[in-house]
């Protein structure tokens, strides 16, 4: 196995962490960390970007070509979405920037701020789904850097009892941070104004989450953004963050496995079915 597979794995290992970490300022010393952290996870896509820049242009080039299959074309279209929200989150997350950038200000912050929030909980559910696409090629870095050839029957049970688990991990989670609601809110928010997208308010974001202005460019701790699920401060466990946005991002992993892995065996069914 080429080398730098374990490179991309470990990349993409780093900025998993990270992301599901954004979703809560109060970790790790808060605000500092959050856009310190950002900038740092910005770089790391950027070289994930880099790394698989072949694969872009290999695809790019095919794109109109009616013999590039269907799955190919989606996952093209899932990590171009990807790109573009991704760019906004970090755009925006410099534009409302307290700490690392203090000094940038383009006006209408409050929709920034509320469109970089709503937007990352949507990436999360695309991070999931990609990851869920290929989670064939991640289980087999697992076996390998493991030195597992064959798995053995009562692993295979353990893995399937503890996909279950997950999943039901993760719907209760999403129950916990109304997911589901905010997801909705990712939708809104886009070329609507703030009034109209519910974000009045408590809105979608509830318990008093939503930014307060930026007069005279504050600290860094004044509101609660909507990542913070209403917490006020004080030392937050890093991992019940990682748990509880894993978690949720497990759900779009196994729904997008699994989904796959059924479409998959109808084709074979099809196919190997006379006429």
């Amino acid at each position: 196995m080429k080398k730098i597979n374990y490179v991309k794995f470990a990349l993409d290992v780093v900025m998993g962490l990270l992301f599901v970490l954004f979703f809560n300022k109060n970790v790790l010393g808060g605000l500092a960390f959050h856009e310190i952290a950002g900038l740092v996870f910005a770089g790391a896509y950027i070289t994930h970007i880099l790394l698989n820049l072949g694969w872009v242009k290999r695809v790019t080039l095919k794109i109109v070509d009616r013999k590039l299959s269907w799955r190919v074309r989606g996952s093209y279209a899932l990590n171009l979405l990807l790109l573009v929200s991704m760019t906004f989150i970090i755009v925006s997350g410099i534009i409302i920037s307290h700490v690392v950038f203090p000094n940038i200000n383009v006006g209408n912050e409050n929709w920034f701020k509320m469109a970089h929030i709503s937007a990352s909980f949507l990436v999360l559910a695309l991070i999931g789904i990609h990851v869920g696409l290929h989670w064939q090629w991640v289980v087999n870095m697992c076996k390998k850097m493991a030195s597992v050839r064959k798995s053995r029957a009562w692993v295979r049970y353990m893995a399937q009892g503890l996909t279950l688990v997950i999943l039901l991990f993760g719907l209760y989670q999403m129950n916990q941070t109304s997911y589901v609601t905010r997801l909705k809110s990712s939708v809104s928010v886009f070329g609507v104004s703030t009034q109209q997208t519910g974000f009045e308010g408590k809105g979608a974001f509830r318990n008093g989450e939503q930014g307060g202005k930026r007069e005279g460019r504050p600290s860094g701790q004044e509101g609660q953004s909507g990542f913070n699920r209403g917490e006020r401060g004080g030392n937050v466990s890093v991992a019940s963050v990682i748990l509880t946005y894993t978690g949720i991002m497990g759900v779009f992993v196994i729904v997008t496995y699994y989904l796959r892995k059924w479409s998959l065996i109808r084709k074979k069914k099809t196919v190997s079915t006379p006429n």
